[in-house]
């Protein structure tokens, strides 16, 4: 007889999986609706704007609007 506590263990990783695909749609949907998508990123502010918004998820239509900023080493001479 199969265990009925597998099962329920399964479902609920599925619907883990699916809520966490769909809250990443929702994010790339919102930075592509935002037109982040328009051009390639060049800045490295622009890669993690993108990452930003995207794992904000929903979130962006809520209001959140969440824009990143970095520098990167200067190398030395």
């Amino acid at each position: 007889m199969p265990n009925s506590s597998i099962r329920t263990g399964a479902t609920g990783s599925r619907i883990v999986s699916l809520l966490i695909l769909v809250w990443f749609v929702a994010g790339l949907l919102a930075t592509w609706q935002r037109g982040y998508l328009n051009e390639p990123p060049t800045h490295c502010s622009h890669i993690a704007t993108l990452a930003v918004n995207i794992i904000a998820g929903p979130l962006n239509y809520v209001g959140l609007n969440p824009k990143m900023g970095c520098t990167l080493p200067e190398p030395s001479t």
